[in-house]
C-alpha cells in the first residue's frame, strides 16, 4: 500500500491494516475441514480479494494475503485451541 498513490493515504493504510487483522482473526476463529495451512490460504485470498480489486494491485495484495494466511494458519494449527 505504501508505494500506491491515494488521496487519503492514512485511510488506505488503516484499511489495509484492518484487513490483515481480520484475516488473522477469522483464521483463528473458523474451523474448516481442511488442514490449517489450507484454511489460512483460503481466508487470506478471500479477504484480500476486495482490496486487490479496488486498488487493481492484484499480485502484491493477493500474494501477501496468501503467504500471510498460510503462516497464520500454521501458527493457529500448532498453538491454537
Amino acid at each position: 500500500m505504501l508505494p500506491l498513490k491515494f488521496d487519503d493515504k492514512t485511510a488506505a493504510l488503516t484499511g489495509a491494516f484492518l484487513n490483515r487483522f481480520a484475516i488473522g482473526f477469522v483464521i483463528g476463529a473458523a474451523r474448516l475441514p481442511v488442514p490449517p495451512w489450507a484454511q489460512g490460504l483460503i481466508f487470506g485470498l478471500l479477504l484480500s480479494l476486495p482490496d486487490a480489486i479496488i486498488t487493481k494491485a492484484y499480485a502484491p495484495i493477493l500474494v501477501l494475503g496468501a503467504v500471510g494466511g498460510v503462516i497464520i494458519g500454521l501458527i493457529v494449527g500448532k498453538w491454537g485451541v
